[in-house]
């Protein structure tokens, strides 16, 4: 200890830097500037800049990357460290842009969707860029204006080769002892977050965006590797989970009430249940989705469960009572697997299933994966009269339209029970199309001195135009229940309408709408009366969809209040329609008074508690006391949920297994 101290002692810091200066600037400052910008993007997504861990390991990494680079020549090294700084700086951008719409980061497996960005590159442009994504740039630039300067100053000029290889070898031990030593401090629930990522916000947290970006390299190469390893292990945890947990049918007041019925599923895009709960200026934002849940079973507390895959994977969760993949989207990295669907269910008992959307085919890859779910035809843009646009494509009541006539025709021509989902469109981000569609102003009127005034509120911002927006799709869903009323389809028919996903618009947008004074026209702040918190967890809650089963003769009329997942869907339906797969992971919500709604980084929510996974946060959202055994045992179910599904889709296992 002794030597070790007086060699800290003899270190000269003048020297270093003297050294550095003259030797090593370059290095310095990649070294330097990636590592700002990394701490700089943790600022912008998990507001955690300061957690010395992944500081020290993102220092680590950079060390060993930049040791690389003296197997070149010095005059020559420019080039390797452009090459890096440009991958470093792309990770930080794309990041922090994604962060801002999925709260997540991205995974290279998703590069198969990218080509989508195209088709909603309003919404990317409107409610995505920012200035702050912009400001990883300097790195890069910097660098270029450094070599200007190095190469003005002499400064290349090469080293031995005898120096190098003991430079090397240094380096790398350098870096490789602060990232191994830094990381012994995390947690065993941090590694095994790392090992299975399906809670990337933790890696990140905890290991620094750069290793977290390699760890998903790897765990995106797994798909390709399944055959080789892995697979016995992922059967084995598979099978013993289902003989652990085998399915079984217990009947209750809702079961076969709907057997032999036609089902007509409606995709509601990013509806969100907050906006069937408010009014402006006397109007609902929407009365015919009010009305409908009112007459039939409407289960007020319906989260949707998706990941990156956003829509796609929320068809994927309501037909299959399965979770969305961890690693890409399984409409385009796993469409070619064998999974128990509610239309393959029905067609099992004689229904024809069809699935209607005016975009185009290969949007999500639904062409491929409707046919695999078990729909007989699927009807895209190319059965359409493009004759109204609004957003992304043909207007949802032109849509409505033009699907019941093909509906009217195919159900004439089959003479059978039929099982059609229609996805709607309009009321896609960015939500600026207003100007198409009905005037509905959200704005605030109020008596000042004895004078009504009009105040904007929230009129013609993007929660304003999103309510707007919505307005418009509820008036749609009114009239498609009307024209299908008109040709006899509501006849021996169950309506079922979901909402896919929230809207994904920034917690910031609700503090105007709770806590407008319209009296002195502003938003008021935690030092006011009348304030009104509104925290993260308030906004995660405010997330759900609605969720309604209706039917013409309106005969049962029940608000459902336990929360549950679009996994529960399959279950729920399924009691209903006298269906129900194997391997469904979710529960008939008849059947359980304290269900687990499961989201995909391993976060859940019960009728008790709200647990934030990446966190390790509890909200509590009543007054009951939950200690420790009822969080630790809800923690282990999520994290088995999200691993079985997993290992279902990743190894196709549903075949392996029907097939023995």
């Amino acid at each position: 200890m002794k030597k070790v101290l007086d060699k800290i002692k003899n270190i000269n810091i003048k020297n270093i830097i003297i050294n550095i200066k003259n030797n090593y600037l370059l290095e310095f400052y990649f070294i330097v500037s990636c590592l700002i910008n990394s701490t700089y993007l943790r600022i912008v997504t998990v507001k955690n800049p300061f957690n010395p861990t992944p500081l020290l390991i993102d220092l680590g990494l950079l060390i060993i990357i930049t040791s690389f680079s003296f197997l070149i020549k010095k005059k020559k090294r420019f080039k390797y460290f452009v090459i890096f700084s440009v991958i470093m700086t792309a990770i930080c951008v794309i990041n922090s842009l994604y962060y801002t719409y999925y709260s997540s980061f991205a995974s290279v497996s998703l590069l198969a969707t990218s080509v989508f960005v195209i088709d909603v590159g309003d919404a990317v442009v409107e409610n995505v860029i920012q200035y702050k994504d912009f400001v990883f740039l300097w790195q890069p630039i910097v660098l270029l204006l450094l070599n200007y300067y190095l190469k003005k100053k002499n400064y290349y000029k090469n080293t031995t080769i005898k120096e190098k290889k003991s430079v090397i070898r240094k380096t790398a031990l350098t870096g490789l002892t602060i990232a191994l030593v830094s990381s012994a401090f995390i947690s065993p629930t941090g590694w095994g977050r790392l090992f299975r990522l399906w809670n990337r916000e933790s890696v990140v947290i905890n290991f620094g965006i750069y290793t977290y970006q390699i760890n998903d390299i790897i765990q995106s190469l797994k798909p390709q590797l399944n055959n080789i390893f892995g697979h016995d292990n992922a059967l084995k945890k598979v099978k013993d989970y289902y003989k652990e947990n085998p399915y079984q049918h217990i009947d209750n007041e809702y079961t076969n009430i709907f057997e032999g019925r036609n089902v007509i599923v409606i995709h509601a895009e990013s509806i969100q249940t907050i906006a069937m709960n408010l009014e402006f200026n006397g109007k609902q934002v929407t009365p015919n989705l009010n009305k409908l849940r009112e007459e039939g079973i409407f289960f007020s507390n319906y989260y949707s469960q998706v990941g990156v895959g956003t829509s796609s994977d929320a068809e994927f969760t309501f037909n299959t009572s399965l979770m969305p993949s961890s690693n890409g989207t399984v409409f385009m990295n796993y469409f070619n697997r064998e999974y128990i669907t509610i239309p393959k269910l029905l067609n099992e008992k004689g229904y024809y299933t069809f699935s209607m959307h005016a975009n185009k085919g290969d949007f999500w890859n639904r062409d491929k994966m409707h046919p695999n779910m078990g729909y007989q035809k699927f009807y895209d843009k190319s059965f359409y009269n493009i004759d109204e646009e609004i957003g992304l494509g043909l207007s949802d009541k032109s849509f409505f339209r033009q699907s019941v006539e093909i509906m009217d025709k195919v159900v004439k021509e089959q003479n059978k029970p039929f099982y059609a989902t229609l996805i709607m469109l309009s009321n896609h981000t960015p939500f600026s199309h207003v100007e198409l569609m009905d005037e509905f102003p959200t704005t605030m009127t109020v008596e000042i001195n004895g004078k009504t005034v009009t105040r904007d509120y929230i009129n013609n911002t993007t929660l304003g135009n999103y309510f707007r927006s919505v307005h418009y799709a509820d008036q749609a869903i009114g009239e498609l229940i009307e024209e299908l009323d008109s040709k006899g389809l509501l006849e021996n028919t169950v309506v079922v309408i979901y909402g896919d996903h929230d809207a994904r618009i920034e917690k910031e947008n609700y503090d105007i709408l709770y806590n407008y004074d319209p009296i002195e026209d502003r938003v008021l702040t935690k030092d006011d009366n009348g304030y009104i918190p509104y925290n993260e967890y308030n906004y995660e809650l405010d997330r759900k969809v609605p969720f309604i089963i209706w039917t013409k003769d309106k005969k049962f009329q029940v608000e459902v209040q336990t929360p549950m997942g679009m996994i529960d869907a399959l279950p729920t339906l399924g009691n209903m329609l006298n269906i129900h797969s194997n391997y469904q992971l979710g529960n008939d919500i008849f059947n359980i008074e304290d269900n687990v709604v499961v989201f995909n980084d391993g976060s859940y929510l019960t009728n008790k508690i709200y647990y934030n996974s990446q966190k390790d946060e509890i909200f509590s959202i009543s007054n009951d006391a939950v200690d420790q055994n009822y969080i630790i045992s809800r923690s282990k179910y999520a994290d088995k949920i999200i691993e079985i599904s997993n290992n279902i889709i990743s190894y196709n296992l549903i075949k392996e297994i029907e097939n023995k």
